[in-house]
Formats: C-alpha cells, sequence, structure tokens
C-alpha cells in the first residue's frame, strides 16, 4: 500500500477502510509519537497519547475533511490536542495531591519509604471501607481522570450524587489522614 497517495489515504481512512488505518499508523506512527515524547519528555506518556491519537481519529473519522488539510496534518493536529489534555492532567494530578496532603496537614516534602507503604496501606483499607458507589466514583476521577460530569455521564448517577460521593468519599479519607498524621506526631 506504499504506492497509495495522501489523498486516496485520506479517502479510504474517511471511509473506514481498517487498511488504511494501518496504513496511516505505519507512515505517521513515529511522527505522532516523535511529537509527543518532545512535549511530554516522559517515553511511556507519549506511546499513551499516540495510541489516543489514532483511536481518537479513527473514531472520528467522519469529521475529517480532506479540503481542509491533508491527513497527516489533521493526525499532527489531534496530536497536539492530546500532548494538552495530557499536560493538563499532569497539572491537575499535581494540584489534587498538593491539596489533599494540605489538607491533611501532611508536610509535602519526599517521605520515609515505610511511611509511604504504611499510608498507601491505610488508604487502600480505607478506600475499601466506603461505599460501592464511593469508591467507584473515586476511583474514576483519581485513576481514569474523569470529571465529575464524565462521571454521571458514563455511571449514569446524576451529578449531585456524583458530587455528593466524591465529597463524602473525600473528607472520609482526609478525616483517616488527619487521624494517622497525628499518631505519626
Amino acid at each position: 500500500m506504499t504506492t497509495v497517495s495522501e489523498d486516496r489515504l485520506g479517502e479510504g481512512f474517511a471511509d473506514g477502510d481498517e487498511a488504511f488505518l494501518k496504513e496511516a499508523y505505519r507512515r505517521w506512527g513515529s511522527l505522532v509519537y516523535t511529537v509527543a515524547a518532545r512535549k511530554l519528555g516522559d517515553a511511556e506518556e507519549a506511546k499513551d497519547v499516540t495510541q489516543q491519537v489514532f483511536v481518537g481519529a479513527w473514531n472520528s473519522r467522519k469529521t475529517f475533511d480532506r479540503r481542509r488539510g491533508s491527513l497527516k496534518t489533521w493526525l499532527v493536529g489531534i496530536t497536539h490536542k492530546k500532548v494538552a489534555d495530557a499536560l493538563s492532567r499532569r497539572t491537575r494530578h499535581v494540584r489534587d495531591v498538593e491539596a489533599a496532603t494540605a489538607a491533611a496537614g501532611v508536610s509535602p516534602q519526599p517521605t520515609e519509604v515505610a511511611e509511604s507503604v504504611l499510608d498507601h496501606v491505610v488508604l487502600t483499607e480505607e478506600m475499601d471501607s466506603l461505599t460501592e458507589q464511593q469508591q467507584l466514583v473515586l476511583r474514576m476521577a483519581f485513576y481514569e481522570d474523569l470529571t465529575q460530569s464524565q462521571i454521571a455521564e458514563r455511571t449514569g448517577l446524576p451529578l449531585g450524587t456524583v458530587k455528593t460521593h466524591t465529597r463524602r468519599g473525600l473528607m472520609r479519607l482526609k478525616k483517616r489522614l488527619e487521624v494517622d498524621g497525628e499518631a505519626h506526631r
């Protein structure tokens, strides 16, 4: 398929022919990865972004318009958006960790390995004691980096219920960290 023109490749991709998806990845997968790796400075995160770009492009292939640019240009544009999303998640994660440590009165300085393992065990136990819906909401927020609106949409729960589960779950975890923080002082 190396003799296929960029125009034909874009057309076949937009039409949903998987052979054209494979060819697009063969031609521009390394370009997408390189752009992501340079901007993110993390090879594993760049691999994730590369996958997100091609999956996202494939899922929204009907929106590709050859008159506005080539498939390559469209993929690079998606790459920049996915990189920005990754950087935003990274910033949000740092803010969340800082806020949680500040709220719990825990020093943001590096802790001893034993203390950090203990904290992990304590938080895991406390998470397990939350209601099933609180666990689900907090796991989706922290591990999948979803907003409360996205969690509500994905779970079918009303947004107010998601907010309540988040607040109550976090308050319970905060209380446990405060109790443990006092015990270690």
